[in-house]
């Protein structure tokens, strides 16, 4: 017989947690249907976390490990320096194209709270810096092989802004080519 283990719950209530506030946002996911859905009792969910803001936090900080790995592994599959920071919007025009797209989950969960300090805030710029210094890297690398091209931690701030406002773009206004046009740019940015 298979038992379901603590660790095994933690994870299902962390899953259907994220999977609802990724579809629906944070005000639409109310403990009502996390029970439901995750088919576990309140009970459960408060033993792993006092509180509906702490689930969230936890989910959010498991979508950022897994998210940064994933577009990682996938960028880092281009050979080159260059080829990896063009990888960057191919990977996203990838997402967007996926079934499940939703654009970013810290964007828009940073969209419905107003205190800078807000614990869901303050994953989504952890995020974000963690995506600001993998461009750093990238800038870093592709600098090393093309010197003189430029000051890598600006050109990481302006490729943020480039894959942000792609993620954005796509979701607003349904342009899944909206990865192709900030490549165009990066592009022009980098010199490439």
């Amino acid at each position: 017989m298979n038992e379901i283990t603590s660790n095994d719950t933690r994870d299902i209530i962390l899953d259907v947690t994220e999977k609802l506030i990724y579809k629906s946002g944070i005000a639409a996911t109310g403990m009502d249907l996390l029970v439901k859905t995750a088919g576990v009792s309140r009970k459960s969910i408060y033993r792993y976390f006092t509180t509906k803001d702490e689930l969230v936090v936890a989910a959010l900080q498991r979508r950022d490990l897994r998210w940064m790995h994933w577009f990682r592994s996938e960028v880092g599959k281009a050979p080159t320096p260059a080829a990896r920071l063009l990888k960057l919007f191919t990977v996203l025009g990838d997402w967007f194209a996926s079934e499940d797209f939703r654009g970013c989950a810290f964007i828009n969960t940073s969209g419905e709270t107003g205190d800078p300090q807000d614990p869901v805030r303050v994953v989504a710029r952890e995020h974000k810096q963690k995506l600001l210094d993998y461009a750093v890297e990238l800038c870093k690398a592709h600098i090393s092989e093309k010197p003189g091209t430029g000051d890598p931690e600006e050109q990481a701030r302006q490729l943020l802004i480039l894959i942000d406002g792609a993620i954005t773009v796509a979701l607003v206004m349904g342009d899944r080519s909206a990865a192709d046009n900030a490549q165009c740019m990066a592009r022009k940015l980098l010199d490439l």
